[in-house]
């Protein structure tokens, strides 16, 4: 492996430490839950879930588990 790979790697593994720097703006997700796969979407702010529970409240446990995991990492 060359030095210049060596260094965007150890830059890598920085970066992924300051999760501060990162903000998602948009992406789709897919989350095998317990009984069926669900499709979530976050855009403009915007949580969007497939699921049954989150039409009626607007927010549902996928949605809140990646709120969970991206914390401090969207908007």
């Amino acid at each position: 492996m060359d030095y210049g790979m060596i260094g965007k790697i150890e830059k890598a593994k920085r970066y992924a430490q300051q999760r501060e720097r990162f903000h998602f703006n948009s992406f789709t997700v897919t989350m095998e839950g317990e009984n069926n796969s669900h499709t979530i979407e976050y855009a403009d702010g915007q949580w969007k879930c497939d699921c049954d529970f989150f039409q009626t409240r607007g927010r549902c446990s996928h949605t809140m588990a990646l709120e969970i995991i991206l914390e401090n990492m969207i908007s």
